[in-house]
């Protein structure tokens, strides 16, 4: 059986990171389960965990009053789940969802943020991580929007 430090050591969000920040980091951690159904987060909650996808499948919807969730995103093994416990104010942004079920890691958000506040080259480091996820998630709502909205008349 695998440490949880090792886990979080090899998952692809850590994977690389310098052998101290990853054992700093694990004092962060803990694992979680998801039936499928059951919701990581909501739409405005604190956002105090961001979860490492060990396995399953996990939708990332915005709620649309009157009508059912808009799926923006799905993430899967390897993936990471939330990304607004960085920025203030803390509070989720979506929805997140397990489609199947899920198990993963927990990162205390609380503690990470402090870990990366008291060592700027794990804050820097982390953040490097980050952007390309952040990225990712605001070219698929894009992708989700046209989407929806179909694409815009022409200006003439």
């Amino acid at each position: 059986m695998k440490s949880i430090a090792r886990i979080v050591c090899e998952h692809p969000f850590f994977q690389g990171l310098d052998g101290e920040f990853c054992d700093l980091v694990c004092g962060c951690a803990r694992n979680v389960r998801f039936n499928q159904g059951d919701y990581l987060f909501h739409e405005g909650g604190d956002a105090d965990y961001l979860y490492l996808i060990r396995y399953g499948q996990v939708a990332l919807e915005i709620a649309v009053p009157g009508k059912p969730p808009v799926r923006f995103q799905t993430l899967h093994d390897g993936d990471l789940v939330g990304v607004s416990w960085i920025l203030p104010p803390y509070h989720w942004a979506y929805d997140a969802r397990a489609i199947t079920l899920t198990r993963a890691i927990a990162m205390d958000a609380h503690c990470l943020r402090k870990k990366c506040d008291e060592d700027p080259v794990l804050g820097y480091d982390v953040l490097k991580r980050l952007l390309p996820i952040l990225t990712s998630r605001l070219h698929a709502t894009q992708l989700q929007i046209l989407d929806v909205y179909g694409a815009p008349e022409q200006l003439e």
